[in-house]
């Protein structure tokens, strides 16, 4: 490749012909044909590549699949990253058609940026170029991810409920229409009791219990299939002492108090379905401070509890704890901006006990006043992150999970949100016990930073 090719390349277009001819003699032509992988993600950096014909995707692990992020065509460098940061490659490069190359070693480059501060200078603006461009990428990505998780936390809470209206409604007209029908049989003048309990057994056993008992007595009036009708009974408060029935009409009473305790239950099951949905909508539009100002009048707590639900079904098998002080201001903040900072404090600690298969599982959430600060400490009993990763864990793309696992993008934009765009500020302190992320925001929002 002449040295006027390689001044084409952004990276190396304010480099002067010795440093031109320096990179050109150390640079090694190479092709990969249609579907190879030129490199894998996460292996090590050692050789950036541009590519002087054809077009290579670049892909990103991301929930079990690879997500293409860019495409690289003719006069575009890759790989240069890893070489900058020493960091093992943050995607994977794969050729869409046969693509012809130029590979730099890491040597090369390095020589290259010792020989003349010159050469520094004139990289250094360009690669703070593709620095910003690629974290900014990354952080619309970051919010995507976000969304995802939110999606699928929100997709297994409503799944339940969701069925559970479906089923009632579809069900509830031919129970109406059966217990009309069963009533009509009860002869005249006879007496149909209403359960005497208020509410259904509170345990298994107790639901067993009282099911067996039921049976028995309707075993002994001569009731059919009194196997179904007894639980039907049981869930609708009835107990042994309302079944003092009439022989000769006890059939017709006993359907007609199952039919009117299946109506009842689906319709309970309806109502139980559509406020748990009706809960879900509510925490969401509250969650994401839908119809408001950007600065706002927030709820730390509530913004906190609204998280929490939306992650149910990540946490729902941990043991999670909230303390919460009593009268806790009010913050001026973005509202939704501080919510996806409990989102990805709750999320990782969830991840970092679950990948290491912790059988006690447990999160803390507390939140209090102190001075003119509200300080949010998320804390769980999660593996140690070593004191080298902690200094470097709000680092931008520094992530300690493998490709593929989580956002991918570690805890950067929560610090971006807390110290620069509220001025607070975050640290992380882990032992073999408990690792706790505590979380400091002004109250008043006067230094508060738009984004």
């Amino acid at each position: 490749m002449s040295p006027f090719d390689l001044r084409s390349v952004d990276l190396f277009s304010g480099l002067g012909d010795a440093a031109l001819s320096q990179l050109s003699n150390n640079a090694t032509a190479c092709s990969l044909p249609q579907g190879a992988t030129l490199f894998e993600e996460g292996d090590p950096g050692d050789t950036a590549y541009v590519v002087t014909s054809g077009e290579l995707e670049i892909l990103k692990a991301s929930a079990d699949q690879s997500v293409r992020i860019a495409v690289s065509g003719p006069g575009i460098i890759v790989g240069e990253m890893s070489l900058l940061t020493g960091e093992p490659r943050s995607a994977s490069a794969r050729a869409l058609v046969d693509t012809e190359l130029v590979s730099i070693p890491k040597a090369t480059l390095d020589a290259l940026l010792e020989s003349d501060a010159r050469v520094a200078h004139a990289l250094f603006d360009v690669f703070i170029s593709r620095w910003r461009e690629q974290q900014s990428r990354l952080r619309q990505s970051e919010h995507m991810a976000q969304i995802g998780v939110l999606t699928a936390g929100l997709a297994h809470e409503m799944n339940n409920p969701a069925a559970a209206v479906t089923r009632g409604s579809s069900l509830l007209a031919a129970a109406v229409e059966q217990r009309v029908a069963a009533e009509a049989t009860v002869p005249n003048g006879a007496y149909v009791p209403s359960p005497s309990a208020a509410t259904p057994p509170t345990s298994p056993m107790e639901r067993a219990e009282i099911e067996d008992s039921l049976e028995t007595v309707l075993d002994g009036y001569g009731i059919e299939e009194a196997w179904r009708v007894a639980p039907l009974l049981a869930e609708a408060g009835y107990r042994v002492g309302d079944l003092d029935l009439q022989g000769a009409t006890a059939a017709e009473v006993v359907e007609a108090m199952a039919s009117r305790a299946e109506v009842n239950a689906l319709i309970a099951e309806v109502a139980e379905g559509s406020r748990r949905l009706s809960e879900l909508v509510t925490a969401l539009k509250s969650y994401s401070y839908l119809d408001q100002a950007p600065v706002q009048n927030v709820d730390v707590a509530r913004g906190i509890e609204d998280t929490l639900l939306i992650l149910k079904s990540k946490t729902s098998d941990l043991e999670l704890t909230r303390d919460y002080e009593p009268d806790l201001p009010m913050i001026e903040a973005y509202g939704s901006r501080l919510n996806q900072v409990w989102t990805n404090l709750i999320d990782n600690a969830a991840d970092a006990i679950h990948d290491a298969e912790i059988a006690d599982g447990r999160i803390a959430v507390t939140a209090s006043a102190l001075d003119d600060s509200v300080v949010v400490v998320v804390a769980n009993n999660g593996p140690e992150i070593p004191q080298p990763l902690q200094d470097r864990i709000f680092e931008a793309f520094f992530t300690t999970k493998e490709p593929g696992r989580g956002t991918g993008l570690g805890l950067d934009t929560v610090y971006d949100i807390v110290v620069n765009q509220h001025r607070g500020t975050i640290k992380v302190d882990s032992n073999a016990e408990r690792t706790t992320f505590t979380v400091s925001l002004p109250i008043r929002a006067s230094d508060t930073q738009p984004a």
